[in-house]
């Protein structure tokens, strides 16, 4: 099963040396598992883009409140709910404070 983990922004200090060196770590570690599939930050100010009769209208960003907007992601494979929830507590427990989502990706097998 594949999970989409995504954390908020906020107001939080850029985490240091000692944390990147364990989020390295674990990055690794979950890669060469299989379990991480892509990761990476997001644009918080992003383009929206939205249709309505035909018509696609453009917009630029930022459109949230900088500790509501998505700023980055995780594509994972888990065995299931518990262990994607399992590895976003370990992805916590590292970052310290914070929010996100944990959201199962549908594809053909579903």
């Amino acid at each position: 099963m594949r999970f989409l983990m995504t954390t908020k922004g906020g107001d939080l200090a850029p985490p240091t040396e000692a944390v990147m060196a364990e989020m390295d770590a674990f990055v690794e570690e979950m890669t060469r598992a299989g379990v991480l599939l892509a990761t990476g930050g997001l644009d918080p100010a992003g383009t929206h883009v939205s249709a309505s009769g035909g018509k696609l209208t453009i917009t630029d960003g930022p459109f949230t409140e900088a500790k509501e907007a998505i700023v980055s992601f995780a594509l994972i494979e888990a065995r299931s709910k518990e262990e994607a929830v399992e590895l976003s507590r370990r992805f916590w427990k590292i970052i310290g404070d914070g929010e996100g989502d944990i959201q199962q990706v549908f594809g053909p097998e579903n």
